[in-house]
């Protein structure tokens, strides 16, 4: 682990075997198992560090963080090939736009440091009144395993600009990439700046939670730990953000059968990240007037999709982390062969060309599925789309809000005021019209309900996130 500027073992000597979700047989690295005497250290770490990096002008980290940005972008390929043994993701659909993406947050937050202002009161003649932005102190940022680099980049560099110090927990079945960026951002930051600490949730995450040190808690992951995290940090009244869970919609009008929207809805049902992504349209809801259609298309494509190694070019769909949460979407699977009705569109299992000892899974699209049904309330969070049928609009919109997840929608309809209506009416926090992307950094990113509290990514979301406001008013002679 990196802990005030040095690499250490755990306190207790003790370490996780990490494992290739390419093969269960294979241990790729050892990490330490980090304790709560490990967390107590890393927050001493960062807090002694932190005075000196607030105290900085934003200009000062701002070149730091450009540097690092400047050295993430030279290891691109690096990090992506770690990524896909790491993580599972398919390195040209996934892990390489993940590090690129990386190294566009440092860039983007490098840049608006500088905007960490506040404002001046009209409190009239003889008083000044102003406000001042202040970085929060320590913040632990808890990542998942399914894109560790992406959601970093969601967090520190964000934190960092604001002039907070940072410990960053890495998800425990997929930590190496996260090493590597502590040892690249090293090379450009004040020792415990960022400390990287490696672990199990319930053990280190746990402790940096409960740890009074900890100013902010950042945490990305599922909705029922999720609840857990808001539930500690809110009993000493720390700060938190919570980026949850999804079970997001997609919504295809009777004027989209295309093929540019196939593409689109395809890209949106995350198959090519194995479905693992919160903002998974993991609902697709048909309009009956071109069910049938839409569906042999998009299973005509979906057909297309290699499954295979994620390390090579040629695979579009790389491997589920590992062996529970294989078994885990298996049983949604049958659950949802179980339920009266249910239709077979596309289940690729059989046609697999690779299998064991990797964890790779073929998509699988169910039709005529109820709204009401398991596979089409609870995150799966793994190659499984659920078909629904839709007529009216009201209804499309009631049965996409049917849902105590609000992170996600796609909405498809070439009546643009038709789109933004039913866009408008739906509950999450971030919307996508006629297109299964287009994120990009500078966006707030969060969700509405039990998909999470507060936002990242954005200048808007560091200064929430990472910031408060300090009044200060000055009687003039």
């Amino acid at each position: 682990m990196h802990i005030g500027g040095e690499w250490v073992a755990a306190a207790s000597g003790q370490t996780v075997e990490v494992i290739t979700p390419t093969d269960r047989n294979q241990v790729i690295a050892s990490t330490p198992r980090a304790g709560a005497e490990d967390a107590d250290r890393a927050v001493r770490a960062a807090r002694e560090a932190f005075p000196a990096w607030a105290a900085l002008p934003a200009t000062e980290r701002q070149r730091a963080l450009l540097r690092v940005a400047d050295d993430l972008e030279a290891n691109i390929d690096h990090l992506a090939t770690l990524t896909a043994l790491d993580t599972g993701n398919a390195i040209r659909t996934q892990a390489r736009p993940e590090a690129t993406n990386l190294v566009a947050c440092f860039r983007y937050f490098a840049g608006v440091s500088t905007e960490v202002k506040g404002t001046v009161l009209p409190a009239g003649e003889g008083q000044l009144h102003y406000t001042r932005r202040q970085p929060l102190g320590v913040v632990a940022g808890i990542l998942p395993w399914n894109s560790p680099l992406m959601i970093a980049g969601f967090k520190v560099p964000g934190a960092l600009a604001a002039g907070n110090t940072m410990v960053l927990k890495a998800a425990e079945d997929a930590p190496l990439t996260i090493l590597e960026l502590a040892r690249i951002c090293a090379e450009h930051l004040p020792p415990g700046v960022l400390n990287v600490v490696t672990g199990y949730g319930a053990e280190i995450g746990d402790a940096l939670v409960q740890h009074r040190g900890v100013d902010k808690v950042s945490f990305t992951g599922s909705t029922a730990v999720g609840l857990q995290v808001a539930a500690k940090a809110g009993a000493r009244l720390a700060h938190s953000s919570l980026e949850l869970g999804g079970k997001s919609p997609c919504i295809v009008d009777a004027d989209s059968c295309t093929d540019e929207v196939i593409e689109q809805v395809l890209l949106a049902s995350r198959f090519a990240r194995q479905s693992q992504s919160c903002t998974t349209g993991s609902r697709l809801f048909l309009h009956e007037q071109i069910h049938d259609e839409f569906l042999d298309k998009l299973v005509a494509r979906t057909k297309q999709l290699v499954v295979g190694d994620p390390r090579e070019e040629a695979s579009d769909i790389g491997c589920i982390i590992n062996a529970k949460q294989w078994d885990r979407v298996q049983g949604y699977i049958d659950d949802g062969l179980a339920q009266d009705g249910v239709e077979v569109a596309y289940d690729g299992r059989p046609a697999l060309q690779v299998g064991p000892p990797g964890f790779y899974h073929a998509p699988m699209i169910l039709t005529q599925v109820s709204n009401d049904w398991r596979i089409a309330r609870e995150e799966i969070f793994g190659p499984v789309l659920s078909v629904i049928p839709w007529s009216e609009v009201d209804d499309a919109v009631a049965m996409a809000n049917d849902s105590h997840y609000g992170l996600a929608a796609f909405v498809f309809s070439q009546n643009l005021d038709r789109a933004l209506g039913m866009a408008h009416r739906i509950d999450s926090g971030w919307v996508q019209v006629n297109q299964g992307g287009g994120q990009v950094v500078g966006q707030s990113y969060g969700g509405m309900k039990n998909s999470g509290i507060g936002r990242e990514l954005s200048l808007e979301g560091m200064l929430e996130g990472f910031t408060q406001i300090k009044q200060v008013n000055v009687k003039l002679g």
